[in-house]
């Protein structure tokens, strides 16, 4: 018989799985949408792209680990460069932009994430 803490945990691991499975099937559209556009925003990047797990700067796989202000800073996340270099190798679990999206579009949208953080995602 299973326990209700056992059940808890999978069905929290299912829900999660299910997420992740809609948020790519979301983004991949949205990328498709972003690719054929002449020149996305910074903003529209970061929906096609990023948002499926930074929603609101947040992070939906690793708490922690968001783009908020005060997260950038600790992790040594608070410059273009180094928000450039994130994007574009991935890290962890992270993926890698740099067969997704342009160096510009890249770029553009780390500077995005530093201008969101100061505001804090408002």
């Amino acid at each position: 018989m299973i326990s209700l803490k056992n059940l808890k945990k999978n069905l929290t691991a299912f829900l999660l799985i299910l997420t992740l499975a809609f948020v790519e099937i979301a983004t991949n559209s949205q990328i498709a949408l972003a690719d054929t556009a002449t020149n996305p925003t910074p903003a529209e990047v970061f929906s096609a792209n990023c948002a499926g797990c930074h929603i609101n700067g947040g992070n939906i796989i690793r708490r922690g680990k968001n783009l908020k202000q005060k997260a950038l800073k600790k992790y040594g996340m608070d410059s273009i460069a180094n928000i450039s270099n994130l994007v574009t190798n991935g890290k962890g679990i992270m993926p890698a932009y740099k067969d997704r999206l342009s160096e510009q579009q890249i770029i553009d949208v780390s500077a995005y994430v530093l201008s969101q953080a100061e505001t804090d995602w408002k």
